[in-house]
């Protein structure tokens, strides 16, 4: 039986000052706090058995996998499956009560929350992640890879691997800023998904986050 550890690593904080929805905008980047992040989680992840570094495209994300793929002589490989959700919102603010959820002219967007109908479906982001975990088991089984990713990505995957119903409350999201979600498999079956923080906790209701 062969164990492989799939992490997915959520990004650091992103230098946000508009307090804007940026989804896959170009040109955010991680603040100096993210910075020091990604430093923390490479340091937490330096005795682990990792063989392989993948990445969002996503400029966030790929700075947080430096310093992780820096401490292992590894090299970070984008794998595009790993991009943050398409959002019709993107650009705008949209803090409860704040900026375009305000206007009517939005709200035709926000009539299906199962789906959701504002943007990327939560079924479709919970198979592209899926297959980007199993490319990412095949190409580092019997050791640890680490790919990083976005909340809404590695929260829904990780509901779809519970069994649970992808629809839910993002105040309720258990993926705080470069924290872990640990994906271990005995071959290809999955056996145990686990969570760590070691930058510590944060706030998944906060924009730029």
């Amino acid at each position: 039986m062969t164990r492989t550890v799939v992490h997915l690593l959520r990004h650091g904080e992103v230098h946000n000052p508009d307090g804007i929805l940026y989804g896959r905008m170009a040109g955010f980047r991680l603040s100096t706090v993210g910075e020091k992040q990604a430093l923390t989680v490479a340091e937490d992840l330096a005795d682990h058995d990792i063989v392989r570094v993948l990445s969002s495209p996503l400029e966030r994300a790929r700075q947080t996998a430096a310093p992780v793929a820096e401490a292992h002589g590894l090299e970070v490989v984008v794998d595009d499956r790993l991009i943050e959700a398409d959002n019709l919102f993107e650009g705008q603010r949209v803090s409860v009560g704040d900026g375009a959820l305000r206007s009517p002219k939005h709200w035709i967007k926000l009539r299906n929350p199962f789906r959701p109908s504002w943007g990327e479906p939560f079924l479709e982001i919970a198979h592209r992640m899926l297959a980007a975990v199993h490319r990412a088991r095949e190409e580092a089984a019997g050791h640890e890879v680490v790919c990083v990713s976005h909340q809404l990505p590695i929260w829904t995957v990780r509901r779809f691997l519970e069994g649970r119903r992808l629809w839910h409350d993002p105040r309720r999201r258990q993926c705080s800023l470069a924290s872990l979600t640990s994906l271990e498999f005995a071959d290809e079956e999955l056996v145990r998904i686990t969570y760590r923080e070691p930058a510590g906790s944060s706030d998944p209701t906060v924009t730029g986050a």
